[in-house]
Formats: structure tokens, sequence, C-alpha cells
């Protein structure tokens, strides 16, 4: 199995008065890390699943003296799926507040209810670790570096969720069993969203243009629908943990753009399953953008797990020049992505002239793991 970076950064918070909430996809393995984290404890610990109704009903109107009945003498309380619970965070803060020998651990597949509900409850009363796919250093510690080098274009093909790592052989069924049974599943319940059509044809349209800048009327016109239900959607995707977005960098330069976007999807087996290509690399014309998508969400990854607080970009300027990725703290770093590891690479002048303090890299195959792996 997998060992989860974040995993010694939460045993770290067990016991400290605290909720610890687990977010991420669905499938992303949550529940592993959430019992994995749990499983040397010798405390009892009770375990809630709310995707069923019945948990969900037992935990309506929570109250102090309810919640004693429920607990008992259990230390560890572990909700699944707690974005389902109609009061997940009136609950949660209940049991903080009134349970302090308690650990609760909570996942949530969405930030519908959960993260918005929890952020007004429970201010000062919890830890947060955000679970993507697997990621490109936790798959070289457990494979080695040598074997995940030589896996490099099945991840841009079929992606890294825990399942399709497992049951490589299976990828392809699991993803479009991903795709078509849960990734949406918040989303449709939660949302209740009235033309699922419209929905599928606006997550198809983003997955066959990442790497490039959204154009939301464009999109709309296509889909036919209006604006407004094409940032409501792909806000819904940002919430349940499906895609990102990445603004544009301004700082010196007129005619940069300032206020656009591009969309990134956290896996790149998502975008294979919803446009329905699974052709090898050598065959793949789109390969600049996948290669561009894994890049970007792992280095996500691996900024989540140090906690730096990078920001985040892409620079474009009105006559097309571009950067693929800026990231910007106490110095500015300005990456360019290729494929081919024989292809060099010139910075725009208008970039390296406007900030001159810029570092400027190339990732390519022979240098991904300079910039995604973490000691």
């Amino acid at each position: 199995m997998v060992v989860r970076y974040q995993l010694s950064y939460a045993k770290k918070r067990l016991f400290k008065g605290k909720a610890l909430i687990i977010y991420g996809s669905r499938q992303a393995g949550k529940t592993t890390f959430a019992n994995m984290l749990i499983e040397s404890s010798e405390k009892e610990v009770l375990r809630f699943n709310a995707d069923e109704a019945d948990v969900r009903e037992l935990f309506e109107r929570p109250n102090v003296s309810r919640l004693k009945a429920i607990i008992g003498k259990a230390k560890i309380v572990l909700i699944d799926e707690a974005q389902r619970i109609e009061e997940a965070g009136l609950l949660l803060k209940i049991l903080v507040d009134n349970f302090k020998d308690v650990q609760v651990i909570a996942t949530g597949s969405s930030s519908f209810e959960l993260a918005g509900r929890v952020n007004e409850s429970l201010t000062g009363r919890k830890y947060e670790i955000f679970l993507h796919p697997l990621s490109y250093s936790e798959l070289v510690n457990h494979n080695g570096l040598l074997e995940e080098e030589r896996s490099l274009e099945q991840r841009l093909i079929y992606g890294s969720y825990p399942e399709i790592i497992n049951h490589p052989d299976m990828a392809e069924e699991h993803l479009k069993l991903l795709c078509n049974s849960y990734l949406y599943k918040d989303i449709f319940a939660l949302e209740r969203i009235s033309r699922p059509v419209v929905f599928e044809k606006i997550v198809k349209a983003l997955a066959l243009q990442v790497g490039s800048e959204v154009n939301m009327n464009e999109i709309a016109q296509l889909v036919k629908c209006d604006y407004k239900t094409v940032d409501k959607y792909i806000a819904l995707l940002e919430k349940a943990f499906v895609v990102f977005r990445l603004p544009a960098y301004s700082g010196n330069v007129r005619n940069e753009i300032k206020k656009g976007f591009k969309v990134y999807f956290y896996d790149n087996g998502i975008i294979n399953a919803i446009t329905g290509t699974f052709e090898p690399i050598s065959k793949r014309k789109d390969i600049g953008s996948l290669w561009e998508n894994y890049l970007v969400s792992e280095r996500l990854k691996r900024n989540n797990f140090l906690h730096n607080n990078l920001r985040t970009y892409f620079w474009r300027t009105t006559q097309q020049q571009e950067i693929d990725f800026i990231e910007e703290g106490n110095e500015l770093n300005a990456f360019e992505f290729k494929w081919n590891s024989n292809k060099n690479v010139k910075f725009s002048k208008t970039f390296t002239e406007a900030y001159p303090k810029a570092q400027t890299i190339l990732v390519n195959p022979k240098t991904v793991n300079e910039f995604l792996f973490v000691e």
C-alpha cells in the first residue's frame, strides 16, 4: 500500500483538541488514509458512512445528550463523506466543543456543504488536509525512481487514482466507472442540476482544451447555454475537486492578459476518460496539453505538501507570447514545459526584460524529478 505523504503530518495533530478534516475527490483514498491514521491506535473507534441514509438520519438535529448516547465510550469518531449530513458543520462543532477527549475525523468529497459550514462553525477548531490522487513523490517512494520514470507515459494516460495504481490492468474500465458513477455524484445530489447533458458537455469542452485559456462565452455557444451556467458549473467542478483554475499573471507589461484563467484537472486519467481517448503517447496529438496538465497538477500537490503558500499563474500577452507556469513567493520562477527532452526553448524576451530577476526553468522528462519530488 502506498504511504501517503501527509500521514505523519496528520498523526502529529491527533488529540490536540481539534477536528481533522480530510478533503478530496471521491475515490482519492480518503477512507484508506483515515484508517491508516488510526490503525495503530488502541482506542475504541466509531466509524460512520454518511452516504448511508440511516447514518444521515442518526445525526439529524444534533445535540449533546443525543451524541453522548451515540458515542458511548469511543475515543475516535470517524465520519466518512460528511458533506452528505445536513448539519455537518454544527455536528462537528458540538463534538469538538463538548467531547474534549474524543478525536473527530471527517472526510468530505466535496466542499459544497462541508467546507462552507465547517469554515463558519469550526474557526480555530480544525486541521485541514487536502488529499489528491497519488502524487509523483508518493509513487517514487513506493516504486523507486527508475520504475516511476518508466511509468511516466502510463501516468499521463491513466493518472494516479489509487484504484488505477493498484489495478493497472483494469485502468480504463475503472476510470470510466469513476467518471460515470462517482466523480459528479455530489454535484448532482447537492446542486440538483437540471441539465446534466449540458453539464457533461461543459466538462468535455474543458477536457479538450486543457492548457488553453478558457473562453466561457465560446463554451456557452458551443454547448448552447448561457455564460453564467458555464461559470457556475466550473465552480461546482472546483468544489468537487475535479478541476482547478490557474489565473493569469500580470505586473509590469501593458499588454499582459490580466483577467484570464486556465482550467486543469487534478488527474490526467479523468481527462482521457471524459474524452474517451486512451491511445498510447506515441499516437497522441495532445501530448503537450497532457504533459502540461500532469506537471501543473503534480506541482500543486507538491506545494500543498510543503505548505509553502506559493501563488501560481500562467503568463500571456495579447500578442500570444506565453509562459506555461509562474510561481511567485519570495522570488519569481517561470517554467516552460516540453515533452521532447531534445527540444530547446526560448523564453519570451518580453517577459525576461519585464521581470529580469525571474528564474527561467525548463521542465522535460529528464528534469521532472527535480520539479516534482519532495524529500
